[in-house]
């Protein structure tokens, strides 16, 4: 292993740059050579890349967004996409490619190893934590604080006027975010598309549990924590349908992309330090067609396909408190 490359794939991630710097330091201390392309798979395909000194990573490891940029890429995804692309790095004497991304980009890191002969690894980068055979994604932890502490924000201003918040949440399909900031921020209901595989929530459920809450406390703040996508035009269109139905001020807040920027936070920074440094080894150690990850913190090495073909479950206790929540203001209890 004489040179490798790496690149960001799809969403940006706060960690993004600890991994990029720890895979560039690992490189060199093993006396290989990094290259980063930039803008993705699009540089692979315009051959856009520069080599990668230890000077350029210093001071980026509590840096937001990616250094070496990030986009989706159509083109790629074609016969001639991946065959260029494979002509690219050949060209470049890259013997590996480690790929930073989420499901979309490694996807794509299988479409290219059908073309291309040297070693693909991967490395978990997404805020929605969708990605199976991994604890955590590189931006979880970010995202969840910057949920949280918005939460916290809106929970000072709903307590003030009495009202129902509806926070969107970002995940895509997921609601590990969605969990997690509903659970730190208190709120009295999550709404999940793992929680409602069926169909959607029941909107005059909702609203009789809103009331329920307020029969029990008085008037009072209502916090429900929701991920996009789980209902038919957003918070906006549930905000609007719960105050109908309840008579109560409902807001909506929708928290979007400002989930994936920021610095990150400490467990990011350590997570992908490890993963960027492991991968670096498991390259020079011959390894391909794997994602690198973390279990019960120990580092594992997973085959790409399985970090998509199979759902990654929420984390059951939290789901059943959750829960408990819920049931304990509809059984008529204050807490």
């Amino acid at each position: 292993m004489k040179r490798l490359a790496l690149l960001t794939s799809g969403g940006d991630a706060p960690g993004m740059n600890a991994a990029i710097r720890a895979i560039v330091l690992a490189s060199h201390y093993f006396d290989v050579q990094p290259l980063g392309y930039r803008h993705g798979f699009n540089g692979l395909l315009e051959q856009e890349y520069r080599h990668l000194d230890t000077e350029d990573v210093y001071n980026i490891i509590q840096r937001g967004g990616t250094i070496l940029k990030s986009a989706r890429c159509q083109p790629f995804t074609t016969q001639e996409g991946a065959q260029l692309a494979a002509r690219n790095l050949n060209e470049a004497k890259v013997d590996g490619l480690i790929i930073i991304g989420g499901d979309g980009s490694f996807r794509g890191a299988e479409h290219l190893s059908r073309y291309w002969q040297g070693n693909i690894i991967g490395l978990p980068g997404t805020i929605d934590n969708d990605i199976n055979g991994t604890d955590a994604t590189i931006g979880y932890y970010t995202a969840i604080d910057t949920a949280l502490e918005s939460i916290d924000k809106v929970r000072d201003t709903a307590d003030a006027f009495e009202r129902i918040f509806l926070i969107e949440v970002m995940g895509r399909h997921a609601g590990f975010i969605g969990l997690s900031a509903g659970v730190c921020s208190g709120a009295e209901q999550v709404l999940l598309p793992e929680l409602y595989p069926d169909g959607l929530p029941d909107p005059q459920e909702l609203a009789d549990h809103i009331r329920r809450a307020q029969k029990i406390r008085g008037k009072c703040s209502y916090i429900m924590v929701m991920s996009e996508n789980i209902w038919p035009g957003g918070a906006t269109d549930l905000a609007n349908e719960l105050q109908t139905r309840t008579g109560i001020e409902c807001r909506p807040v929708i928290l979007g992309h400002v989930q994936r920027g920021g610095s990150p936070v400490s467990l990011d920074r350590m997570l992908a330090s490890k993963l960027g440094a492991y991968a670096v080894e498991a390259m020079i150690a011959g390894k391909s067609g794997i994602m690198i990850g973390e279990r019960n913190q120990q580092l594992v090495e997973v085959p790409l396909q399985q970090s998509w073909n199979k759902s990654k479950l929420l984390d059951p206790y939290l789901v059943k408190i959750q829960r408990q929540v819920f049931d304990l203001v509809k059984n008529g209890n204050n807490y």
